[in-house]
């Protein structure tokens, strides 16, 4: 049986009771009744990340008939994670995760979306321990049939990753990238669904590996997102890819407050430790930017001035931000959230959220007026990826969308890290 997912379903038999009854017995089944409407929010049966037994399937609660003793053989990645072995671990807190080695077949991910501006990703585990509740990249979990509230406890390390990723360099890359018309390499983006610098990182080396790898090369095109001052550690690799290829590294502070990002962000590192890592990696001679997303309207929205002035003092050469975007699987543990912690806007974001991933577009707007304000203001450079692709589409999308619809669009290519 996996440490993950059982892979059949268990029987259900009935007890036999002191009492006579007919040679003829019925076992309780699940009626065929129509579907119901599903609430707001929720995965549309049929649509990625649903599944049987999952809190949108109706009859989800419905034992199943003795006969049907096992479900659809699990695929892909699924499959995969169900035969995951356990990962040894030294740390013996009682609050830490499960980790499992996951053994890929590919470190380097395509993504093939025009939205973003970069053609691979590496993230070198799935599933991150921060628990950041706003955390969109909740849905590729659902892809391993595990439930997106387990991102942040099920941890799983992918294995053989240098190797890996030196056969797909060899096999997939190209340094003349048909997005910016064949005169720049392939960008590579590092941490765009799960942190390569959490706790694990400490234990497993992941990224460290996959940085090596990367480091033995010249001409490439990679950038790193993280949370965490764990990155300092690898400033002796770190400038070794920056003499080879193009490298740029962002450090997300979505707050200065620590008690703000402790509820928000419960194990990542304070928010100084965040900036003094950025400190180091410029005094290093590392180009370093800092994002300020996601903005939380009526939470953290009031700070991005504060946190932009912290960032300049710090070293930062640009910073970017967006609005809160909520996956369905991210909404349905965000919104509890906001109801405990922040009752008052409670109503404003069910309004915003419930129905539609993005808050409204005038809102949208003044953000991106504010940080163009800030930009001029401090001084800050373009952001370094910012013609990449000619032809990328402005990011800003349409209020008619539904959440289906933006589910599907940034299932193709966001985060891009659904592949193995």
């Amino acid at each position: 049986m996996s440490p993950v997912l059982p892979l059949t379903t268990p029987t259900f038999v009935s007890r036999r009771r002191p009492v006579r009854r007919p040679a003829v017995r019925f076992l309780p089944f699940c009626p065929e009744t129509p579907d119901p409407k599903p609430e707001a929010g929720a995965l549309a049966q049929g649509t990625t990340g649903w599944h049987k037994g999952s809190p949108e399937d109706p009859l989800a609660d419905c034992p199943p008939p003795q006969l049907q003793t096992s479900r659809a053989p699990l695929v892909g990645i699924a499959r995969l994670a169900a035969k995951s072995p356990a990962a040894e671990t030294q740390r013996k807190s009682a609050e830490k995760p499960e980790y499992f080695l996951l053994p890929v077949k590919s470190i380097l991910n395509r993504c093939d979306s025009e939205r973003v501006p970069f053609d691979w990703t590496i993230n070198p585990y799935r599933g991150c321990e921060f628990g950041c509740k706003y955390c969109y990249a909740r849905y590729t979990h659902e892809y391993m049939e595990i439930d997106g509230g387990e991102f942040e406890r099920k941890i799983f390390v992918k294995q053989d990753a240098a190797p890996l990723l030196a056969r797909d360099i060899a096999e997939k890359y190209s340094y003349e990238s048909k997005g910016s018309g064949y005169l720049r390499a392939e960008h590579i983006a590092i941490g765009t669904a799960t942190d390569p610098y959490q706790p694990a990182e400490r234990e497993y080396g992941v990224t460290r590996a996959c940085l090596e790898e990367l480091a033995k090369r010249e001409g490439l095109s990679v950038s790193i997102i993280t949370k965490s001052n764990l990155i300092v550690r690898d400033i002796d690799v770190l400038r070794v890819i920056a003499a080879k290829s193009t490298l740029t590294v962002d450090i997300t502070v979505t707050t200065l407050r620590p008690r703000l990002a402790r509820l928000l962000e419960p194990r990542a590192p304070r928010p100084d430790l965040r900036l003094a890592a950025l400190k180091q990696l410029r005094e290093a001679g590392l180009n370093v930017g800092v994002s300020v997303s996601p903005l939380l309207p009526g939470i953290n929205d009031g700070e991005l001035e504060a946190v932009a002035a912290a960032a300049r003092s710090s070293g930062a050469q640009w910073i970017y931000s967006g609005v809160l975007f909520l996956m369905p699987s991210s909404a349905k543990q965000f919104l509890p959230f906001i109801t405990q912690k922040f009752p008052k806007l409670a109503k404003q974001y069910e309004q915003w959220y419930a129905k539609n991933g993005y808050a409204p577009e005038e809102y949208r707007k003044k953000v991106s007026e504010r940080v163009r304000q800030i930009r001029e203001k401090l001084g800050f450079a373009t952001r370094p990826w910012e013609g990449m692709r000619a032809s990328m589409p402005p990011a800003q999308m349409t209020l008619g969308w539904d959440a289906g619809e933006i589910s599907k669009e940034l299932l193709k290519g966001q985060a891009c890290s659904a592949t193995p």
